[in-house]
C-alpha cells in the first residue's frame, strides 16, 4: 500500500502555536499595567477624599474658633472699665461711706455697675481671675514680686495687684500677683484640709 501523502491543508502551519501564546503574554502584561494604574488611581482618590475631609474639619474648627474668640480685641479693650470701677470702690477709705449717705450711695452705685459689667462679660464668655490664696499658675498669673510669708505654702498667691480675665479657655489677660516664697508647705496643706472639712461639715 502506498504511503499516504499529507495534503497541504493537513500540515501544521509554521508558528501557529506561538502566535496565541504571544498574544496571551501581551494581554497579561497589559492587564497588569491596567491593574497597577487602577490601584494607583484608587490610592490617589482615597488620599484626595482624606485631604478633603481634613480640610473640611479644619475649616469647621477654624470657623468655630473665630466665632468663639471674635470678641477678643473688644473684650481686652473694655477690661480697663472694670479696673477703673474696682479702683473707684477701693479708693474709698473704710467706714467713710457709712458716715456719708451721699458717698455710700455713690459707692453702692459703682459697685452695682461693676457687678453688672462682670455679668455682661460672663454672659459673653469672659470670666475674671481673682486668684488670691490659690497656687501660682504661670499660664494664668504673672508674678510681680515674691515675698516671705511663713504661714502659707511657697508659690501661694497672697495678693492680687490686678485681676486677670479668661475668654472661654484662653487667657485674655493674666492676673498680676504677689507670690509667697517661704513658709511651711505642710502647715498650709493642713490648713487647707481643715478649711475644706469645716466647709463640708457646714454643708
Amino acid at each position: 500500500m502506498a504511503d499516504e501523502v499529507k495534503k497541504p491543508d493537513q500540515e501544521s502551519a509554521p508558528g501557529t502555536d506561538a502566535a496565541p501564546n504571544a498574544r496571551n503574554g501581551e494581554a497579561a502584561g497589559t492587564l497588569a499595567v491596567l491593574e497597577g494604574r487602577i490601584a494607583e488611581l484608587t490610592d490617589r482618590l482615597l488620599r484626595a477624599h482624606a485631604d478633603m475631609d481634613n480640610l473640611r474639619k479644619r475649616t469647621e474648627r477654624e470657623k468655630e474658633e473665630t466665632a468663639k474668640y471674635a470678641i477678643s480685641k473688644f473684650a481686652r479693650e473694655v477690661l480697663a472699665v472694670g479696673d477703673n470701677l474696682q479702683r473707684a470702690t477701693a479708693a474709698v477709705p473704710p467706714g467713710a461711706a457709712d458716715a456719708d449717705p451721699a458717698l455710700k450711695a455713690l459707692v453702692d452705685g459703682v459697685s452695682m455697675t461693676e457687678r453688672e459689667f462682670l455679668n455682661v462679660l460672663e454672659r459673653n464668655g469672659v470670666k475674671r481671675i481673682d486668684p488670691e490664696g490659690q497656687p501660682f499658675n504661670p499660664h494664668q498669673h504673672q508674678a510681680m514680686i515674691e515675698i516671705d510669708q511663713p504661714d502659707v505654702a511657697p508659690g501661694t498667691i497672697v495678693q492680687v495687684y490686678q485681676p486677670g480675665y479668661l475668654l472661654e479657655d484662653r487667657v485674655l489677660r493674666p492676673a498680676m500677683v504677689v507670690v509667697a516664697k517661704g513658709g511651711d508647705k505642710r502647715m498650709a496643706e493642713n490648713k487647707a484640709a481643715a478649711e475644706r472639712k469645716a466647709s463640708d461639715d457646714a454643708a
